[in-house]
């Protein structure tokens, strides 16, 4: 499959182009979905009035001529670059791409190992790793060699000082509280 015709598929088509092949992407669940709503309120609250955008799931990257890539949410930095309204598949890396760890083999190393590398490579400046079931962010930075550095990582409490972004606070406790409200399967109906 070439990268327009990944990028041309509807929107309800799931999958990322990993070598010119539609690779499967990860189920997620409500767990996942609870922290990527919480990072778009967040991200949002704090982006929308500066002049920045957030995005979520289905948005697509053009990382390279055979490979694309929709993280679970980014977000580009006022006075940044932005996608175009029209395209399917963007080649302007976000400022910030986030993904959140599911507990698949498979997709664990998609997100710690494989996407690392890509996302350095297209030039993406923020890459945050949540693990829901570590319990922790991790934020990496592009380095001036095209590398990630670690810039920060933590498990619990107030996030004050995220790098790349001036008076934002990440709550984590408030994220695990919500977190904790979903019932386990098992858990009768209220």
């Amino acid at each position: 499959m070439t990268i327009e015709e990944w990028a041309d598929m509807p929107e309800d088509e799931p999958g990322e182009l990993v070598d010119g092949y539609l690779e499967e992407e990860e189920v997620p669940d409500f767990i996942h979905e609870s922290i990527v709503s919480w990072l778009i309120r967040v991200l949002g609250n704090w982006l929308a009035p500066r002049g920045g955008f957030v995005f979520g799931s289905d948005a697509k990257y053009r990382l390279t001529e055979r490979r694309g890539r929709k993280p679970d949410v980014a977000a580009y930095f006022p006075g940044s670059r932005r996608p175009g309204g029209r395209r399917s598949a963007t080649k302007v890396p976000p400022d910030i791409a986030i993904e959140v760890v599911t507990s698949t083999r498979r997709d664990r190393r998609r997100d710690r190992v494989e996407k690392p590398g890509e996302y350095a490579q297209f030039g993406i400046r923020y890459y945050w790793i949540f693990d829901p079931e570590a319990r922790s962010l991790e934020i990496l930075e592009l380095g001036p060699d095209g590398r990630y550095v670690w810039a920060l990582t933590a498990a619990d409490g107030v996030v004050s000082a995220v790098p790349g972004c001036p008076e934002l606070t990440l709550d984590l406790n408030a994220l695990w509280a919500e977190i904790d409200k979903l019932p386990d399967e098992d858990d009768p109906a209220p």
